[in-house]
C-alpha cells in the first residue's frame, strides 16, 4: 500500500475544511500521521496543520511525552498546543482517560475543523471482539466510525484500512522517533490482553483476521444506518401540542403500534443525542414505563436524565428539569421589566397589568377567571390544556394580590396573545 496516496485518497472530501488537527500522542500511529501529512502538505494544497497532545499523566512516563511531541513538530513546522486534562475516578481508568481525551479534543475545534486521530485496522479488530465479547448489538459492533460529528467540528479517522504492520514498516522506513506507553504492554487491561494474546492466536490460525474483523463492522456500520433510516421513519410524528416546550418529546400512541423490536430502535435513535444507552439488561425500563397505568407519573430513570410519560407522550428531562426550585412567591416590584425566577427561567408581561403583583405557583385549590366562562378550578383547566403532570407545579402563576390573574404562556381566551410570558428553563444537554 501506497500510504501517502491513500491517505490522500482517504481525506479527499475534507480538502475545504479550515483547517486540520492531528491528535499527537507521540506513539507510532500518530507520529506515522504527523509524518505523513507534514510531507503532503509540501506538496500539495492541504488545509492548515496543527497538532494536539493531551497530557493527562496517569503515568509518570507520560510527563516526559509533551516535550517529545514538540521536538517533533518543531522539526516538522507543525504548531503544537498541549491540553491538560483531569481524569475522574472510573471502573476503568483507560475508558476514563479515553472519554476525557475525546472530550478535551472536541472542545478545541472550531466550525469545520477537522480532528484526525490514527486508529487503525488493528484498532478496529480489537474494538470489534473487546465489543462482542461485551454482548454488543450492531451499533456496538459497528465499533469506530470513519468519521462522526465532533464539537463544532468533525472528527476523522483516516487509516482505518491500514494495518499496523504497514504503519511499523514506514516509520522503519523513514527512521522515524516515538514514545512507547509502559502501559500497553501489560496485559492486565481487557484491551491489552486481546492486542497481545488473542488476536496473535487468531491471525496464526487466520492471518487475516483483522481485515475480515475490520469488513464485519463495515457490514455493522451498513445495517446500523439502515436501522437509523428506519427509526427516523418511525419517529415522524406531528408537532407537539406546547411547542413553546423545548423539551425533546414523542407521542407514545405511533410507538405502541410498533414491534418491540422497532420500539427499541426508535427509542435508541431518539436517546443517542441525549444519554448514555442502557444495557440490554435495563431495557425493562421500557417495559414498565410504556405499560404502567397512569394514575401516579410513570418514569425510566437513564444516566443523564429521565424518560416521563404524560398526556400521551415522552419527555425527556435532564438537567435543571430534575433539580428542585424555590416555590415561594416571588414579589415583582417593576412589572415593566423581566422578573427573574430562581431556578425557573424568567417571565414578562405582555400589557400591563394593575395591582402589586407577584409570582407563584400551583399549591392547590387555587380558582382562574375565565373570561366568558367564569371561575374554573386551576388543576382542571390544566388537565383540559394538556399541560404534562410535571409541567403543572413548575408552571409560573400571575397574582395581584390573593387572586390568581393568568398561567404562563397560556391566553386567557381564543385568539388573544398570553398575558404572562415565560422564558423556559434549558434542558441541559452535553455532547454525544
Amino acid at each position: 500500500m501506497n500510504l501517502p496516496d491513500h491517505l490522500l485518497k482517504t481525506l479527499a472530501g475534507w480538502l475545504s475544511a479550515p483547517r486540520w488537527t492531528i491528535a499527537l500522542s507521540g506513539g507510532l500511529d500518530s507520529t506515522v500521521l504527523l509524518h505523513l501529512l507534514a510531507a503532503l502538505a509540501k506538496e500539495h494544497g492541504l488545509p492548515p496543520l496543527r497538532a494536539i497532545h493531551v497530557h493527562h499523566g496517569l503515568q509518570p512516563a507520560a510527563d516526559a511525552w509533551p516535550g517529545h511531541c514538540q521536538r517533533v513538530c518543531d522539526a516538522y513546522g507543525v504548531p503544537l498546543e498541549v491540553l491538560k486534562v483531569e481524569v475522574p475516578a472510573h471502573a476503568s481508568p483507560e475508558q476514563a482517560a479515553r472519554r476525557a481525551r475525546h472530550c478535551a479534543l472536541a472542545q478545541r475545534l472550531e466550525p469545520g475543523e477537522v480532528l484526525l486521530l490514527a486508529h487503525h485496522r488493528d484498532d478496529q479488530a480489537e474494538t470489534v471482539l473487546y465489543r462482542l465479547l461485551r454482548g454488543a448489538g450492531v451499533h456496538g459492533l459497528a465499533a469506530m466510525p470513519a468519521c462522526r460529528r465532533a464539537g463544532a467540528g468533525w472528527l476523522v479517522r483516516p487509516l482505518l484500512a491500514v494495518g499496523r504492520a504497514t504503519l511499523q514498516a514506514y516509520a522503519s522506513n523513514q527512521r522515524l522517533h516515538w514514545v512507547e506507553d509502559p502501559s500497553n504492554a501489560r496485559s492486565e487491561a481487557d484491551r491489552n490482553y486481546l492486542r497481545h494474546q488473542v488476536l496473535p492466536a487468531l491471525q496464526a490460525r487466520w492471518p487475516h483476521a483483522p481485515a475480515s474483523l475490520a469488513r464485519a463492522a463495515g457490514h455493522c456500520a451498513e445495517a446500523q444506518a439502515l436501522l437509523g433510516d428506519l427509526a427516523a421513519a418511525d419517529l415522524a410524528q406531528p408537532p407537539a401540542a406546547l411547542p413553546w416546550l423545548p423539551l425533546p418529546s414523542l407521542a407514545l400512541a405511533p410507538l405502541l403500534g410498533l414491534s418491540p423490536a422497532r420500539q427499541r430502535n426508535a427509542l435508541r435513535h431518539f436517546l443517542a443525542p441525549l444519554t448514555r444507552l442502557p444495557d440490554t439488561e435495563h431495557w425493562h425500563g421500557w417495559d414498565n414505563l410504556r405499560d404502567a397505568r397512569l394514575a401516579g407519573e410513570p418514569c425510566w430513570r437513564l444516566a443523564d436524565g429521565e424518560l416521563r410519560r404524560a398526556g400521551g407522550r415522552l419527555w425527556w428531562l435532564s438537567g435543571a428539569w430534575l433539580q428542585l426550585w424555590p416555590t415561594q412567591p416571588v414579589p415583582w416590584p417593576q412589572p415593566g421589566t423581566p422578573l427573574q425566577l430562581p431556578g425557573n427561567g424568567h417571565v414578562w408581561l405582555q400589557a400591563p397589568v394593575p395591582g402589586q403583583l407577584h409570582i407563584g405557583y400551583r399549591q392547590g385549590g387555587e380558582r382562574l377567571r375565565i373570561p366568558g366562562r367564569g371561575q374554573r378550578d386551576l388543576k382542571r383547566w390544566m388537565q383540559e390544556q394538556g399541560v404534562p403532570v410535571f409541567l403543572r407545579g413548575r408552571l409560573p402563576l400571575l397574582f395581584a394580590g390573593g387572586e390568581l390573574l393568568a398561567v404562563a404562556q397560556f391566553p386567557l381566551a381564543a385568539g388573544e396573545n398570553p398575558p404572562l410570558c415565560w422564558a423556559v428553563p434549558t434542558n441541559e444537554q452535553r455532547l454525544r
